[in-house]
């Protein structure tokens, strides 16, 4: 049995905040569009995230354009009240979600494009890739080579501690995920971490010039400046500053600090100053790397992200890039940021 065939003017590929945030100007442009949501429900990425997870940014910045967040300014969100949010956003919009619905392969034709999905085929002559900044979960290749009595998840798939065996464990990723996992299960387990912490934003300038913090982020440190381009290359190739916890949180909290993981030894891991230690867990959290293998086109570069300008690609008429890492600034990747991308990309989908 064929699939149906179904042409749109845009297809949104992802049905998270960007996805949801172009969807929103689109609809006020009068676009004829659709989303394709591989979940079931609209922010089932957040509600699969762990437990106890919270927005790194307060409630007053994770509002999408046209619905203020519902909770009260200078509270985190957590990550099931995000998840809400979203539903209510899509809701509230009538917004054209399907659901189910995993791409599998993107080809360009002439004057349109090719979506074979697990389902339909679809045709439109725009596509706005949103499939977020966690693609695919990044696990260094020597874990392969690990004790097979060594439990192995990426933080991705953590939930709780509960989930975690006893015994001691080695998270390894020092960055804002990996230090909260920690510190979380420092408190039931004998609890190890590998590698740099980032550079951490300070507690008070959070709480005290919070609104100048925001603005600051989003207006000046863009790819329009100077510092913001500086600031991407870090963060890119180094990952995002501290928020909220510091790497005064591990040590008092005993959690004892390794360097970076370098290999393994006799089925252990083993660190860049040759110590080795012996675990019964070991938690990767080792962020994600992008994965665009599924677009015909050769749209990447060298780092495995998009060649865009803020999210127009320079390689292909008509392809669209929402919800990327610093896109055009740090807040690019957050909920409260990513409208201001979505709008960009919907106005130049509009005057084309």
């Amino acid at each position: 049995m064929e699939t149906e065939v179904k042409q749109w003017d845009v297809v949104i590929i992802g049905g998270g905040q960007a996805g949801l945030a172009t969807g929103y100007f689109l609809k006020n442009m009068k676009r004829r569009f659709i989303i394709l949501d591989e979940n079931q429900r609209t922010g089932d990425s957040w509600r699969k995230r762990w437990d106890s997870l919270m927005l790194f940014t307060p409630a007053q910045h994770d509002s999408l354009p046209g619905l203020t967040f519902p909770q009260s300014k200078g509270s985190f969100p957590g990550k099931d009240a995000m998840a809400d949010y979203l539903e209510q956003y899509a809701k509230e919009y009538a917004l054209p979600v399907k659901y189910g619905i995993r791409v599998n392969h993107l080809s360009s034709n002439n004057d349109h494009f090719e979506i074979e999905t697990n389902e339909d085929r679809f045709l439109a002559h725009n596509i706005v890739v949103a499939t977020g900044t966690n693609p695919v979960p990044k696990i260094p290749a020597f874990s392969s080579e690990l004790s097979h009595d060594i439990f192995q998840i990426h933080s991705s798939a953590y939930t709780n501690p509960g989930l975690i065996p006893q015994g001691d464990v080695l998270v390894v990723g020092a960055a804002t995920s990996g230090i909260e996992i920690a510190l979380e299960l420092s408190k039931n387990h004998k609890t190890y971490i590998s590698g740099s912490p980032t550079f951490h934003i300070p507690d008070k300038l959070l709480e005290y010039g919070g609104e100048f913090y925001w603005w600051l982020i989003k207006n000046i440190i863009t790819i329009k400046t100077p510092v913001g381009r500086k600031a991407k290359e870090k963060i890119i190739h180094g990952g995002s500053p501290l928020i909220r916890v510091s790497a005064r949180d591990l040590d008092l909290a005993g959690i004892r600090r390794y360097p970076r993981v370098s290999g393994t030894k006799d089925g252990y891991p083993a660190f860049g100053d040759n110590s080795v230690i012996k675990v019964k867990t070991i938690i990767w959290a080792t962020g994600y790397r992008p994965d665009f293998s599924w677009i015909e086109d050769d749209v990447t570069d060298e780092t495995g992200w998009p060649v865009t300008y803020r999210g127009i690609s320079s390689v292909k008429s008509g392809l669209y890039f929402a919800g990327m890492p610093f896109q055009f600034g740090l807040t690019s990747g957050l909920v409260g940021g990513v409208g201001r991308d979505a709008e960009f990309i919907a106005r130049h989908i509009r005057n084309n």
